[in-house]
């Protein structure tokens, strides 16, 4: 694993997303959510800024949190990564929100996202297409 100086990132270590996948929506809506871990090994945390795609015309980062007994949705405009720590992408909580595919996706499809990092680097994603 690289070495970051003085907590500095170092540009050879980057998060890495693992066990990426979209669910598909009933109906085709032009909406589909999308789950995977993000995991930060380095040394200095990180800070995820955006994301995009291609096979999307917007990617938004969303949590779902119960509040006052209601379930309510609201984007997350950055989402820090503590060093040696993870995010996690999951129905329920946080996610996706995928709108507009570019293109009929349909199950076994890959996609891939780009997580933009504030310090400018660009973490890839494969995400694999599934059905609801």
């Amino acid at each position: 694993m690289p070495a970051c100086a003085q907590g500095k990132p170092d540009a050879a270590c980057l998060p890495v997303v693992r066990d990426g996948w979209i669910r598909l929506v009933p109906g085709g809506m032009p909406m589909h959510a999308g789950f995977a871990r993000i995991e930060n090994a380095c040394k200095a945390p990180a800070t995820i800024k955006s994301a995009k795609s291609a096979a999307y015309a917007s990617v938004e980062m969303h949590e779902t949190r119960l509040v006052d007994g209601v379930s309510r949705m609201r984007a997350v405009p950055a989402l820090p990564l503590a060093a040696n720590g993870s995010a996690e992408f999951k129905p329920g909580g946080l996610h996706l929100m995928l709108m507009d595919p570019t293109s009929t996706l349909k199950a076994g499809d890959k996609v891939t996202i780009d997580f933009v990092l504030q310090d400018g680097r660009v973490v890839h994603g494969a995400f694999a297409v599934r059905n609801p």
